[in-house]
Order: C-alpha cells, then structure tokens, then sequence
C-alpha cells in the first residue's frame, strides 16, 4: 500500500531526540517545521484545537466592512518556546545537511571512479598505452550512455524532497551506502595493484575493466529499488489506529516497515482520513460529571474542633461518590434530553444558515464576455464579491459555528478566502457550506490549526525493528494520542471447485394450487 504524499513542498518532518526511560521504553519526537519559515512568528504546539488563533470570537456580529490590520502580541512564555525551538532546529538542520553532505560525496566518488579509471593511463604512461580500436572506441559510448542512465535513476531514487528526518538510521539504506563505499574501494584496490603498478599497457581491458564498474552499480540500484521501493508495497500487517480522545478509529494495510516508518505513513495517513480534532465537543462530558458534583455538599456534624474529625477529607470524598452514584440512575435522562435539545438546536441554526446563504448567493452574478466589453457601473472581482456578500451571512453562521463548537476552527479571514474560491470557480452555496456542515480531514484546516510542531513515538520495541504480529505503539502529541495496534494478514488457503455446465438441469415442479 503505498503511501500518499500528504505534506506540501518544502515540509520536513523532524525527530528531535530518543529518549529510553527504564523500562526500554523508546521515546522519538517528531516535528514539523516549514522550511524557509520566518522564525520569529510563534509556534503553533497543538495539535488540535488546544491553541485557538487569535480572532475575534464577536465577528459575526461586528462585520460591516473588511478593513484594517492585526497585531500580534508575544509573551514571555512565547519567547522561551521560540528560542527552545530554535536550538532544536538548529541541531536538527546540522545533521540534515551533515547527512547530505556525505551522500553528495558518496555520490561523487561513485561518478567519479569510472572516468578515473579511463583518464588515469592518459596522464601517467601515455607512450606505452596501445592504440584503442573500434571495439574500444564503442565501449566509450556504453560507458557515458550507462553513467547517464546511472545519474538520472540515482537522482529519482534518492534525491527527492525529504519527508522525514527520522533519529535511527534507515537499516537498508546504511546498508547500501556501505556496500557501495565497499565496491568502490575494492575496484581500486584491484586497479592499483593489477595496472596502476604495472603501468598496463592493453588500454582496452582497462576500458572493459571501467564497463563493469559501471554495470555492478547499475545492479546496486536496482537492489536499492527492490529493498527502499518494492518490498514494502505487498501488504503484511493490518494496523489499527485509534484517536484517544474520542476513540476515532481507522485501519490501514501495510507492508514490512520499521516502526518509526509505520509511525511516520500513519501520521500521513491521519492528517488526511481523520476529521479534525475538536477538544470542545468532549468538554459536555466533564461538564456534566462536574455540575453532578457541585450539587452535593458534605456537613460535620462533630463541629470543626473534634479530634474526630481528623479523616473528614477521605470520608467526604467517600460520601460525595457514594451520592453521585445513586444519582447515576437518573443522569441518563438528563443527557438523553440535553443531546435532543442541541439537536434541534443545531437542526435550527442549519436551517438559518443555509437560507442565509441562498439568499447572499442571489446577490451576485457572473458577467458573460460581451457583458464585460460594456462599461458597467460596478464590477468587482471575486474578492470584492465576497467581502460584500459576506455580511449578509456572517451572523448566521457564526451562530451555526458555536452551536457545533467549531468557531475556533473557522477564522473570518479564511471564511472569505473560502467563499471568493467558490465564487471564481461558479460553485453553488450548498459546496460552499460542505466545509462547515461537515467536519472534514485535519489537513484541510488552517496550516496554523493542524500543523502540530510535536509527536512523539513510544514504543517498547526499538524503533528501527519491524513490525510483527501484536506490536503496538503510541503516537502522542499535545491534546491527545495515537493508539497503534498491528495485526498480521492471515494466510488465504483457495481451492478450485469445477462445475460442469451441463449439470444445470431443472424441471418444472407443478401442484395442484400452482397456475401456469
């Protein structure tokens, strides 16, 4: 299964540091930075909506006009974090770019050999070399041919945009970076002991000689696309992946992984098939369990100067759980009218919201060509449309949005974005209220509300062991956790049955009731 490219351009997911605690418990935290960001701006360290943008919570009711700028205030708490992250991000970059910088070399060496190997015998005894035939002569054109084909396929295969900067090494490809410093090095051992020393004088065989270097590294490459590429595509394990907070469960097939890259394809998968996490709506919970108990109250009768008295905080305690559950048989009642009231109020406020928007809708119209060659009194282009229709819907939906606790989620500013891109592109006002009246994947939030800076891997396993069959490990980040349990595809045993097509013979059976 592969995986889908969910981060943009330019993104990197970090790994700061791995942590043992007693236990042999692995900790690997991993970020997300934006290359290229302008690091004075504050980090954004949840990964939900623990931290709310900045807006204003009235601006429904406030809009008349789109106007003015925004300030942005930085505590000291925010100056502490951005200088934490700058450190981290720092030690991060360095060993990104030290890690590069030795492939860049490897790289170098490799391209570089066989071309020694050909120039060599030019500079040191040219006098004795003997004259290269057309055979010679054909085998230049395989080797630059070759050494083409090797540049763009090692270009295709390790030089793209880094998605990840994981804290153990990748087992496979360490292990083919040392097989090809090793090929490398043994070939010029051979040349120097069989011709540099001897000052061989066949320049052909030294031709052929620079021809199987290049082959034996064309094969390196494709082992290195059968190990990094096509042994992870046939799924091995079914993984199941479940959101803490509120038990949002997915499950997805993959193939033989390391668990730090499992980790990584299921943190790209949850930022494109979970819908956004929304700590709001699991606040009524502990709300309720809260006003249950704020209604009961514990009395000393003994007075305060008893030495009786002196465990009154455990039997208090005692007391007040005893009482919530006697009260625990009627609270079901409680709930099931207050989940029926928000209903009807959301079906209320829905209801509102999707009028409100028809009728803004009704307000603008797409001038054709011939229409545009005119001189109208008032064209606007479509962000001008949809800051003057906007008003007419703002309070409407503001309400809808508190009513579903999804005001934090929504700024004004990408409320307008959203609706001058369905105005350009001729959208009606049901696609533009899909966006609201369904909670979508993570990643089609604001980057500021689902970029989470953090996670942290926990694994009792090494990271950079497989998966196996009851491996399980946890993806935490700011406001709650990723809970990963794989599973093993069992194996299929199939067997053919063959059917004759002349079996297929019926007849008619006819009772005394049956009409015919």
């Amino acid at each position: 299964m592969q995986t889908p490219a969910v981060l943009e351009a330019g993104d990197v997911l970090q790994v700061l540091e791995v942590c043992e605690a007693p236990e042999e418990i692995k900790e690997v935290i991993v970020t997300t930075l934006e290359e290229g960001s302008n690091t004075n701006s504050t980090p954004v360290t949840s990964c939900g909506a623990g931290t709310k943008p900045s807006q204003d919570d009235n601006w429904g009711e406030t809009t008349t006009a789109i106007t003015g700028t925004s300030e942005h205030s930085l505590s000291q708490e925010d100056i502490v974090r951005i200088t934490k992250d700058l450190e981290d991000s720092v030690g991060l970059d360095c060993r990104r770019y030290f890690t590069r910088t030795l492939a860049i070399i490897l790289g170098l060496l490799v391209f570089l050999t066989p071309l020694a190997f050909l120039v060599l015998p030019h500079i040191l005894w040219p006098d004795k070399l003997q004259s290269c035939g057309t055979a010679c002569e054909g085998l230049f054109i395989s080797v630059a041919f070759k050494l083409l084909i090797l540049l763009l396929a090692v270009w295709a295969l390790f030089f793209r945009p880094a998605r990840a900067g994981l804290p153990r090494v990748y087992v496979f490809r360490a292990l083919l970076a040392v097989l090809v410093l090793l090929f490398v090095i043994s070939y010029w051992l051979f040349y120097g002991v069989r011709i540099l020393d001897s000052q061989d004088e066949n320049y052909q065989g030294i031709v052929q000689y620079a021809v199987s270097l290049v082959d034996a590294l064309l094969f390196i490459h494709y082992l290195a696309i059968v190990l990094l590429e096509l042994r992870q595509l046939q799924p091995c394990y079914s993984v199941c992946v479940t959101r803490s907070t509120d038990g949002e469960t997915r499950h997805y097939n993959l193939g033989q992984l390391s668990i730090q890259r499992a980790a990584l394809a299921i943190i790209e998968h949850y930022y494109c098939d979970f819908p956004v996490h929304n700590p709001a709506l699991l606040s009524a919970s502990k709300s309720r369990a809260a006003k249950h108990l704020a209604g009961l109250k514990v009395y000393n009768v003994d007075g305060p100067g008893n030495n009786a008295a002196a465990g009154i905080a455990h039997s208090q305690s005692r007391a007040m759980i005893a009482a919530a559950a006697r009260r625990r048989d009627t609270s079901h009642n409680e709930l099931y009218y207050e989940e029926a009231e928000h209903e009807r109020r959301v079906r209320k406020r829905r209801a509102r919201l999707v009028v409100a928007v028809e009728e803004a809708f009704t307000h603008i119209k797409r001038m054709q060509e011939e229409e545009q060659k005119k001189a109208p009194g008032d064209v606007m282009d479509p962000r001008e449309a949809a800051q003057a229709i906007f008003p007419s819907m703002a309070r409407a939906l503001q309400k809808y949005l508190r009513t579903t606790k999804q005001q934090h989620c929504h700024s004004m500013e990408s409320i307008q974005q959203h609706l001058a891109f369905c105005i350009t592109n001729n959208m009606t006002p049901k696609a533009f209220l899909e966006s609201y009246l369904t909670p979508g994947p993570t990643v089609q939030y604001s980057r500021d509300f689902w970029r989470a800076r953090q996670w942290t891997l926990i694994s009792e396993a090494s990271v950079t062991s497989g998966l196996k069959d009851g491996t399980i490990f946890l993806l935490k980040c700011v406001d709650f956790s990723l809970v990963v349990t794989s599973k093993k595809i069992p194996y299929i045993q199939m067997s053919e049955e063959y059917i004759d097509p002349k079996s297929h013979k019926f007849v008619l059976r006819l009772q005394s009731e049956t009409s015919v």
